[in-house]
């Protein structure tokens, strides 16, 4: 017999709404380093606001959307409730300066979708900001050879985590959405294979790509869209 489908709410509450410290920081340095401050941060599975909390300084405004609203998030959040695999968010276009999807892109179906949904929300001149698991770290390799899957999309990350996305792919989902001066960036952090112990923190600024469990991507909406 089939097993039924996990509903949306057990998939999202698998994630518990959070994310590590080094992934925030890697996005909170991103915008930094693209926005002046002021207008408005759309923050695409916001979970329990951690990233909101970071980086509130810099925006007049912050709206979130996720699947479910979990404990915690704040209440200087607006928050918009959406499942994320059927588009359209329901937000009007050019409504944020920034937009960010941190660990959620890997939950979806269609990262094609997602990215043009995220465009879509920017405005022009605006950033993009998407994080997910580093493929092409020696512990994700590692783990590829010897379970035959992906560190973070083995059987107990799943249902949450569905779709793997190397670097490339997630330069081609932003080019395709018409996005452009990407720039990627990775978190610095690690584990070593078989265990769970960290790299030193020199490794990660050695070889990013390799010593880091996570990688971000963020790109510019062109002026001239409408």
């Amino acid at each position: 017999m089939t097993a039924a489908p996990p509903t949306l709410d057990a998939r999202a509450r698998q994630s518990r709404g959070t994310s590590g410290d080094a992934i925030y920081a890697m996005v909170e340095a991103l915008i930094a380093e693209r926005h002046a401050g002021g207008g408005v941060l759309v923050d695409v599975g916001c979970g329990t606001g951690t990233l909101w909390r970071r980086v509130r300084r810099l925006f007049a405004r912050g709206i979130g959307v996720d699947a479910v609203q979990y404990q915690g998030l704040e209440t200087d959040m607006e928050f918009v409730a959406h499942d994320l695999d059927q588009p359209p968010i329901p937000l009007a276009a050019n409504s944020a300066q920034i937009v960010t999807a941190v660990e959620t892109i890997e939950h979806l179906e269609n990262p094609w979708a997602f990215g043009r949904e995220l465009a879509r929300l920017v405005t022009p001149g605006g950033w993009v900001v998407v994080t997910t698991p580093n493929q092409l770290s020696v512990l994700s390799k590692a783990t590829l050879m010897l379970k035959n899957a992906f560190n973070a999309f083995q059987a107990p990350s799943y249902p949450a985590h569905r779709t793997a996305l190397l670097e490339i792919d997630l330069r081609r989902v932003m080019a395709e959405a018409g996005l452009e001066q990407a720039v990627v960036r990775y978190s610095g952090e690690g584990r070593w294979p078989l265990s769970g112990g960290h790299y030193p923190r020199v490794a990660g600024r050695w070889w990013p790509r390799g010593y880091s469990d996570n990688v971000a991507i963020a790109a510019r909406k062109p002026e001239a869209s409408r």
